[in-house]
C-alpha cells in the first residue's frame, strides 16, 4: 500500500460488543486495502442510551478486537465534547491526522436513518461510508454481507436472565470469549 494511510473508523455503542462486530472488522480487513480500523466506542450517546461505563466498554471492546492485526481501540471521544457526534470525532481525527484518508464503517440500516445523523453530508465528505449489509435492513447501496443479526440489546437481556445451559451456549455463541470473561468476571450487565 502507497501513498495516505486509508483509515477505517468504526463508532458504535459497544455495549457490549458481540461476534457480529468483530466479524464486521474482519470483512473490511480482508476485502480492503487499508492500514488500519480504528474501534471508536461511544462516550456520551448523542440519544441517551443507557450504556455500561466507558472505561468498561473500552476494555471489552480491547478484547474483542485488540488480537486482530491493525486493529486499535480508540477513546478519542472521552476527549471531546459530550454528547457523542460522529461528525465531531471524525473532525477531531482529521485534525489530530491530517495525513489519513478517513473511511467510515457503518451499516445498512444507517442508510435508512441518515437524517436523523447530525450533517451527514459533511460525515461523506470527510470520511465516505464503507456500508455493510445488514439482516432485515436492506438497502440498494449496500452489498450483501453475510453477517449474523446479532443485538447487544439482545446479548445484555440473555445476561440479565437466569443461568441455564441454553442461555450459557446462546451467549458463548453471540459473544467473544475473552468479552464474556470479563463480563462474567465483573458482573457486567447483571
Amino acid at each position: 500500500m502507497s501513498g495516505e494511510p486509508t483509515v477505517v473508523v468504526y463508532g458504535g455503542s459497544f455495549n457490549p460488543p458481540h461476534v457480529a462486530h468483530v466479524l464486521a472488522v474482519a470483512y473490511v480487513l480482508s476485502t480492503l486495502e487499508l492500514h488500519r480500523v480504528l474501534v471508536v466506542p461511544v462516550y456520551d450517546h448523542v440519544f441517551d442510551k443507557d450504556l455500561a461505563p466507558f472505561e468498561q466498554r473500552i476494555s471489552l471492546c480491547q478484547a474483542a478486537f485488540g488480537w486482530l492485526p491493525q486493529v486499535l481501540v480508540s477513546d478519542v471521544e472521552a476527549h471531546l465534547p459530550a454528547p457523542s457526534y460522529t461528525l465531531q470525532t471524525l473532525e477531531a481525527l482529521a485534525r489530530e491526522h491530517p495525513d489519513w484518508k478517513l473511511r467510515l464503517l457503518i451499516g445498512s440500516d444507517v442508510l435508512h436513518e441518515k437524517h436523523k445523523w447530525q450533517r451527514f453530508d459533511r460525515i461523506e465528505a470527510i470520511a465516505p461510508p464503507v456500508v455493510i449489509g445488514r439482516q432485515g435492513h436492506p438497502h440498494p447501496d449496500a452489498p450483501f454481507c453475510p453477517l449474523p443479526e446479532i443485538s447487544s440489546t439482545h446479548v445484555r437481556s440473555l445476561l440479565r436472565s437466569p443461568s441455564s445451559p441454553a442461555r450459557d451456549a446462546e451467549l458463548e455463541r453471540l459473544v467473544p470469549s475473552r468479552v464474556l470473561g470479563i463480563i462474567e468476571e465483573r458482573g457486567l450487565y447483571r
